[in-house]
């Protein structure tokens, strides 16, 4: 009997290290879960700047205002009739 409750113990100690302690054990599962976490919020992050550049690109296919605003912008362009000021700033 002694020798069997032995063997049992045994198999328990095994089975608890495994469990705790081998390389693809709970340790190594926790450390996916918190992996997967900090990937979840990257992908969130990602997909609301997507989301973002989606409605641009469908602002700029649709409408003639986004494009004015970046000709405007990023090109320095200006409508007939319109008076363009440029205001210099003194370096001290």
């Amino acid at each position: 009997m002694r020798i069997f409750l032995l063997f049992l113990v045994i198999i328990l100690l095994l089975l608890q290290y495994q469990l705790w302690l081998a390389p693809n054990g709970m340790r190594a599962v926790m450390q996916l879960q918190q992996d997967m976490q900090v990937q979840r919020e990257k992908n969130s992050v990602l997909a609301a700047r997507n989301h973002l550049l989606d409605a641009e690109v469908q602002d700029l296919k649709s409408g003639n205002d986004a494009i004015e605003e970046r000709a405007r912008s990023e090109l320095g362009m200006i409508r007939k009739g319109e008076t363009f000021f440029q205001v210099i700033e003194k370096n001290d």
